[in-house]
């Protein structure tokens, strides 16, 4: 057997990432793609897999450890009869189980704060309780990270594994901070988030209980949806779009579609509209940088889309959705929300959205207020389909109709902005031979 190093695959940009759990140990043999280290970032959990079949000889890390892409983490004695299996794994994809934004609870990112005297100031007005920090459930780069910032960790509540306190919170817990103003001590009280906290009274004086935790998704998307809600003013624009042609069409394609192996769903169409519409308005595919005062306007676009799993809401995301014909976004949709279902989402497939859709249209529903995937400016909404009696030329006919819920950033887009883009989006989705041109 040949001994091989066993590498941390591509990361998707993120570095010093914890290792909460170690699945193997020296003398197990594991097959090609076992999990060998369960890994988690501010926005993921994720396995290291193995790339082929063998022994594990010798363990590199530890619980508790940092890795970034390319760390090696254990040594492999190779079967003979799997050499290929090892060069064909010099990028392999990570299992992940992501956040999601939103919505309908969709994932919200908590961007990184910048240095500022004033943040220092803020954060450090209250002394750190040195005992309390060294008994915080935390991993080192975050008591670094937290050494950094003046925050004392006994005073961050963890949303991670087990109640353990990841980089995400510490951030949280600063903005809590500068929202309260200087001197605030963020204790859980209420005086040190700016907002009165909800009081939780002790179940058991009224009757028989069970407690069970939250999955792994919603601990960690909980946060970042709460960091939307309150940091972003939230405005949701109500609509409806008439889309009776459009399914009369996606009907009639849909056997020469599955021909072609694609599943010719109504949510491609959408896309598809959002792509021609966010064209139009280039500033809902933007995002307000860090110190808020400048607009980012994004020569890309690729579009997230919520996706109900097992592991809860997940947001993957289509890259370069503006260069796919409706095809395209169909066979992308189907084969992201496939890997979404399966937990195997890299991190990549996750990150770089600029608007996301949220459809609720196989489920039910009139229509809802999905919460902005922060940093993104707007997301939209979709609820079933009905057919409803629409007045046109002084009679009812019968009409396909489909509800929107465009919620976006009143920061940056008003009133009269949303009502012309959710406008501009029925007409998109009433321009069938528009929808189905091909994609220079």
């Amino acid at each position: 057997m040949a001994s091989r190093e066993i590498l941390v695959p591509d990361l998707g940009g993120f570095k010093d990432v914890a290792i909460i759990d170690v699945l193997v140990k020296p003398g197990d043999r594991v097959e090609a793609d076992t999990p060998l280290l369960t890994l988690e970032t501010e926005k993921a959990t994720m396995d290291v897999p193995s790339p082929a079949a063998g022994v594990i000889e010798k363990l590199l890390v530890q619980k508790g450890g940092l890795v970034s892409t390319g760390t090696a983490v254990a040594l492999l004695a190779v079967d003979a009869s799997a050499p290929s299996a090892m060069a064909a794994a010099a990028a392999p994809t990570v299992p992940a189980v992501p956040t999601a934004p939103t919505a309908p609870p969709m994932p919200a990112a908590v961007k990184p704060l910048p240095a500022a005297p004033a943040a220092a100031s803020a954060v450090q007005a209250s002394s750190i309780n040195e005992a309390g920090f060294a008994a915080a459930h935390a991993s080192p780069g975050v008591r670094r990270f937290a050494r950094e910032l003046g925050v004392d960790l006994s005073r961050v509540r963890g949303t991670g594994l087990k109640g353990r306190i990841v980089e995400g919170d510490v951030k949280a817990h600063v903005k809590s901070l500068l929202t309260a103003g200087a001197g605030t001590t963020g204790t859980g009280t209420g005086s040190g988030s700016g907002l009165p906290r909800v009081q939780i009274p002790d179940f058991t004086q009224f009757g028989a209980v069970e407690v069970k935790p939250l999955g792994r998704v919603k601990r960690i998307s909980g946060p970042r949806l709460h960091a939307s809600w309150v940091n972003l003013p939230h405005v949701t624009q109500f609509d409806e779009a008439d889309i009776t042609d459009l399914e009369a069409m996606r009907v009639k394609l849909k056997d020469r579609a599955a021909a072609q192996g694609v599943k010719l769903t109504p949510l491609a169409f959408v896309l598809r509209a959002v792509v021609r519409t966010l064209q139009q308005f280039p500033h809902f595919n933007a995002s307000l940088d860090a110190s808020g005062e400048n607009l980012v306007f994004k020569k890309y676009l690729h579009l997230g889309f919520a996706a109900d799993t097992p592991n809860g809401l997940l947001v993957p995301v289509i890259r370069d959705a503006d260069k796919k014909d409706v095809y395209e976004l169909a066979r992308a949709l189907a084969v992201l929300s496939e890997k979404a279902r399966a937990g195997k989402l890299s991190g990549p497939e996750m990150q770089g959205g600029c608007f996301t859709v949220s459809s609720l249209g196989g489920i039910g529903g009139t229509a809802f207020t999905p919460i902005i995937n922060a940093p993104e400016l707007a997301i939209l909404g979709v609820s079933r389909s009905q057919m409803k009696p629409v007045y046109r030329d002084g009679v009812f006919v019968p009409r396909m109709m489909l509800p929107l819920s465009l919620s976006y950033d009143h920061r940056v887009i008003d009133g009269a902005d949303g009502a012309r883009f959710s406008t501009a989006l029925a007409a998109q989705l009433a321009d069938v031979p528009g929808l189905l041109e091909a994609v220079p």
